[in-house]
């Protein structure tokens, strides 16, 4: 009986270390999307996503300074695939939020992860979460006036919404192909790469003291915190615990929008947050292991 809580803590001590780099995560996450409003605003959000990515590329290249000439065919594969899915998901994710309030962005880029872990567990009673997020979405597009309707803000979202879902595997994966954060430095290498052609028409526009600072800034906070932290929180947790912790995204995605961009929600759209953020927690406690 000792020698199973000896063994136990470590366990427990890991999944909330876990728990704690989440929420650094996701708040970082959050409020570095929030925060880049006044970026995307003077310079696009490509060019704000290209400049972000090579930032952060360039800055954990220099810490981690991977040995690209050693690295197997997997390796290779992970990093690529990781990559070109951070690229994705980020400009579709900044593009929506150009276009979209940062909570409803959020909460309809969550039904992404959301419709693969409800695919995972098969028909049933459990299609009532995808159901209730749905519900969910449509009380937040609409404002207490009339509905929020640009369609391309909310095509994009859709687009983060699958990127997102497929990021989540990938990171897991790449996490155990490669040591330490070997794996996220490739990975935002190819993500700059790939961000570059949609990009670089308007990015001299920021090679400027004040716009290549306030990049920096921003880069740290998305993507390059919020993705280390992820890789190795992916490291002690499943990915059912760590599905459960993410469904707090919606709520803090308008938490941030609210506080920075002083975008207000409507009791319904509260409401409509909170049948979110219930659906993702309920389909992933509702699995058995990781998908």
């Amino acid at each position: 009986m000792a020698d199973q809580q000896v063994i136990s803590q470590p366990n427990n001590a890991g999944l909330w270390g876990g728990v704690l780099l989440c929420f650094g995560s996701m708040s970082s996450i959050q409020f570095g999307s929030a925060f880049s409003a006044t970026a995307i605003d003077a310079y696009g959000p490509s060019t704000t996503t290209f400049l972000r990515l090579v930032i952060a590329a360039a800055v954990l290249a220099l810490i981690v300074r991977p040995p690209m000439r050693s690295y197997s065919r997997e390796q290779w594969k992970s990093a690529l695939s990781l990559g070109a899915t951070m690229a994705a998901m980020t400009l579709c994710f900044f593009a929506a939020i150009d276009r979209i309030p940062l909570g409803l962005a959020v909460a309809i880029e969550f039904l992404g992860p959301l419709a693969v872990a409800t695919w995972s567990l098969g028909a049933g009673w459990r299609l009532v979460w995808p159901l209730a997020a749905f519900i969910g979405v449509v009380l937040l597009s609409h404002d207490g006036e009339g509905w929020i309707g640009d369609p391309m803000g909310v095509l994009f979202a859709c687009g983060a919404g699958v990127g997102w879902g497929v990021y989540i595997i990938l990171m897991k994966k790449a996490g155990k192909v490669f040591s330490g954060l070997q794996g996220l430095s490739m990975s935002l290498i190819v993500a700059a790469l790939v961000a570059a052609p949609f990009s670089l028409p308007r990015a001299h526009e920021a090679m400027t003291l004040d716009g290549l600072g306030m990049m920096l800034g921003l880069a740290l906070l998305v993507p390059l915190v919020p993705y280390a932290l992820e890789m190795i929180a992916l490291r002690r947790m499943p990915m059912s615990a760590f599905g459960i912790l993410m469904s707090l995204e919606p709520a803090l995605g308008a938490l941030a929008g609210f506080l920075v961009l002083s975008q207000p929600m409507t009791p319904l759209q509260m409401l409509g947050t909170g049948l979110v953020v219930a659906a993702s927690a309920g389909v992933t406690s509702g699995g058995n292991g990781d998908p």
